[in-house]
């Protein structure tokens, strides 16, 4: 699976955005619904959020990659 920031993924009725990614660490924000911009902020590493996204949905990608770009760039990463 590949992560970008501004992804939104949707696990047991809350959803996660990601909102900075580093290539050990990621910074997300847990929402309980869309609609409302708060949430709490959480800071983990890469390996603990991709745990944590187990059975989670993605629901839109935040970054589109142009046709012909499939390497991992630094705001592009694999689990």
């Amino acid at each position: 699976m590949k992560l970008c920031q501004g992804q939104v993924w949707k696990k047991a009725g809350q959803y996660l955005r990601i909102v900075r990614l580093e290539r050990l660490e990621v910074e997300y924000k847990s929402l309980p619904n869309l609609g409302n911009k708060e949430g709490t902020k959480h800071v983990t590493s890469k390996k603990d959020f991709c745990r944590l996204l187990k059975g989670a949905h993605l629901l839109s990608s935040g970054k589109k990659t142009p046709p012909g770009r499939n390497e991992a760039g630094p705001a592009e990463m694999t689990c």
